[in-house]
């Protein structure tokens, strides 16, 4: 809306919700506290749109983590606390902290970023980049063909970046992301933790074809410069939302909130031309675009008679489930782990200002948890990444309180037997995730924990 009110043209946005933003929302669900309540760290969005829309400038701000991930094990050796795994933006801290699990796998990991570095850089060019349009280059006329061959320029130098090395680097595009860590790597807290960003938010194992993939737009994201960054919106991330919303209404475009689209208005000519709210308004405009799901917006919202038989069965069978289940608590203390007690102040420490992975210190966790999912079973110990954005941003919970994020798969949307998710069942998951965590000694106290 932003980008298009700027360009000249007159936009509407019409929000079913209260508050905009979709997924990227913060709300006060417990007095006192307030949630980023499905997205809950900024570090994928365009380093363009930044300056474009000026977010800084309309309030956006950043907390930068670091240390990135710590992963406490279950295992003690010789009577002693368990160990853990503390990953830095410095590498002398990182292979000190690897080379407590294999000295080989420390002085194999700065080869493997500087790896990964080198499929980012071909990569990342290509994601601003217009899709290559295949049909106009086989069958379009002289000038369609020339234009389109210009498209492949992108693509052309992401092959060059590559160079003889482009087999490995479409393995990781294409394989499971197991084959390639055991490539590099002998420690399994290490390819646990590093495999955690290959499947997180998919309904994918380590040992499923394509989620290499998924761990590529993981190590390409970039806050201000910063590549590979992830960090924490100050007042959560429904301040991303309003920084672009004020860059659009800045603009002179208009937002409304509670309204609800029943129909997109299509023309005989299969032309659509406005939609129809829940309250029988209609708004009319030269063009519509939607932000609700595929299935949503050809299922739902447009006329099927306007749509193919083909393109409905397409739409149909588009996967878009997520294993996800989010949990947002609110605590009086901060978790505390074995291996890196509190201090006696309760003050955070570096290791609760980053991502915390539970469950992961070994892959072959993950992929168990993952098929419990495909036969409709909740993982009876999931994958979970704990976010504690209070420990870094005060404006989240009261002095001395915290809100934790926990991600949390795998799930599946239906259950065995066709059984629907009810407050029996979600419950019954979120206790076997506190015992979990019990397990994992994080000891803390939750005055109320919401889906």
């Amino acid at each position: 809306a932003a980008y298009l009110q700027k360009s000249g043209l007159s936009v509407v946005v019409l929000e079913r919700r209260h508050v905009i933003g979709g997924a990227a929302v913060t709300e006060e669900i417990i007095p006192g506290f307030k949630f980023s309540r499905a997205s809950y760290l900024l570090s994928l969005l365009r380093p363009q749109i930044y300056k474009d829309l000026e977010l800084k400038r309309h309030g956006l701000k950043i907390y930068f983590r670091d240390p990135y991930s710590f992963t406490p094990l279950l295992e003690s050796v010789d009577g002693r606390p368990p160990r853990s795994l503390l990953l830095w933006a410095d590498m002398v801290k990182n292979q000190q902290q690897i080379a407590q699990f294999s000295k080989k796998d420390s002085e194999a990991y700065p080869k493997y970023l500087d790896f990964m570095d080198r499929l980012v850089s071909a990569i990342d060019p290509l994601l601003d980049a217009p899709p290559v349009d295949m049909a106009a280059i086989t069958q379009g006329s002289l000038l369609e063909r020339v234009k389109s061959l210009r498209s492949l320029q992108p693509l052309i130098k992401a092959g060059i970046t590559l160079g003889s090395q482009f087999p490995k680097y479409y393995e990781v595009l294409t394989g499971p992301v197991s084959k390639i860590l055991d490539r590099w790597f002998e420690s399994e807290p290490l390819k646990g933790t590093l495999a955690v960003d290959a499947v997180i938010g998919a309904m994918v194992g380590p040992s499923t074809p394509g989620s290499g993939y998924v761990l590529l737009h993981h190590v390409m994201g970039d806050i201000e410069g910063r590549k590979g960054s992830w960090g924490y919106v100050e007042g959560g991330m429904g301040m991303v939302s309003n920084a672009i919303a004020k860059a659009a209404t800045e603009a002179g475009a208009e937002i409304y909130t509670e309204k609800v689209v029943e129909k997109i208005l299509v023309d005989n000519n299969g032309k659509a031309y406005g939609v129809v709210l829940q309250d029988g308004t209609e708004v009319h405009s030269r063009l519509v675009l939607s932000n609700a799901s595929p299935h949503h917006t050809f299922l739902k919202l447009t006329p099927q008679e306007q749509l193919s038989e083909e393109f409905i069965t397409m739409i149909s069978q588009f996967d878009a489930k997520s294993p996800v289940t989010k949990i947002n608590v609110a605590v009086d203390r901060l978790p505390n782990f074995l291996s890196m007690p509190n201090t006696a102040d309760g003050r955070p420490l570096p290791h609760h200002q980053c991502s915390i992975f539970l469950n992961t210190e070994r892959m072959n966790l993950l992929d168990e948890a993952h098929e419990e999912a495909c036969q409709g079973k909740p993982s009876t110990r999931p994958m979970m990444e704990l976010c504690i954005p209070s420990s870094l941003d005060p404006t989240l919970a009261p002095p001395g309180c915290h809100v934790i994020s926990i991600f949390s798969q795998y799930t599946p949307y239906t259950l065995t037997g066709g059984r629907q998710w009810d407050e029996e069942e979600k419950n019954r998951y979120a206790d076997n995730a506190q015992k979990l965590k019990t397990a994992e000694a994080i000891k803390y106290h939750h005055k109320k924990a919401l889906f």
